[in-house]
């Protein structure tokens, strides 16, 4: 039964989070955030390369989604997510209902995970209507389920990859730092796109797992277990961290 509570309580933060967003401007603004890499990638291919196969425009707003747009747009949700019950000043109310901060961590992280894959779904589903709309050529059933799981997989490794931005936020209480080092991120993802070690950098090396485009230089199981370890990481220092956090 006490295990069963614990679900329950989980389940009903995660039912006012979303209650919340009801609200909150953040959930339109990141829908339209999750469209620019379609609609830029598919609007600037139709203009200058309209031969080029439908296989390939999922390609590049996958790509593009993974390593420009993705870090920065689903760190600042991190941190809206994270940041908000400090600027609103009711995390210490919060803990004396009583909820554990723990199933606190584990509401968020869950509705992060939803709100990251609602935003995939969104600039999937875009890419496909207006690629169809502009009549690029390719399209098939077996290339749509591919481009689903690809999809998916970046969305799902970006997500896992969101613990040391949460880290950053619960440290730091403010969008700034957040921001700066999803930039930096970002940066590091542009800089690194022609390298062949881009493999060993956690964040790059998801777009390449995404698209099956990882480069030869070290073996696969070196990205998985560089992404496994910074996940782990992030989290495990996430969640001692704001054990001992002073929430008053």
């Amino acid at each position: 039964m006490k295990n069963w509570s614990g679900v329950v309580r989980l389940v009903n933060l995660v039912l006012a989070e979303l209650l919340k967003l009801k609200r909150s401007s953040m959930f339109v603004i990141s829908i339209l955030g999750s469209v620019v890499a379609p609609f830029v990638v598919v609007i600037a291919t139709f203009l200058n390369e309209p031969s080029t196969p439908f296989q390939d425009l999922f390609y590049n707003v996958n790509l593009y989604t993974v390593l420009i747009i993705g870090v920065p747009l689903y760190g600042v949700v991190t941190t809206y997510l994270f940041n908000r019950e400090y600027v609103e000043d009711t995390l210490k109310n919060l803990f004396t209902i009583p909820v554990s901060r723990i199933s606190f961590i584990m509401s968020k992280m869950l509705l992060l995970f939803l709100w990251i894959m609602f935003l995939t779904a969104i600039a999937w589903a875009l890419t496909l209507f207006l690629g169809w709309l502009t009549q690029f050529d390719g399209l098939t059933v077996d290339l749509l389920l591919a481009s689903i799981r690809q999809f998916a997989v970046g969305g799902l490794l970006l997500f896992i990859l969101s613990t040391p931005i949460i880290l950053v936020t619960l440290v730091m209480k403010n969008y700034v730092p957040t921001i700066i080092f999803t930039v930096v991120i970002t940066l590091i993802n542009v800089m690194s796109g022609n390298s062949e070690h881009r493999a060993l950098f956690p964040w790059a090396a998801a777009g390449d797992i995404a698209n099956h485009t990882l480069p030869p230089t070290y073996p696969p199981e070196y990205s998985y277990i560089i992404i496994a370890f910074t996940a782990l990481l992030g989290f495990v220092v996430m969640v001692v961290y704001f054990q001992k956090a002073d929430v008053d």
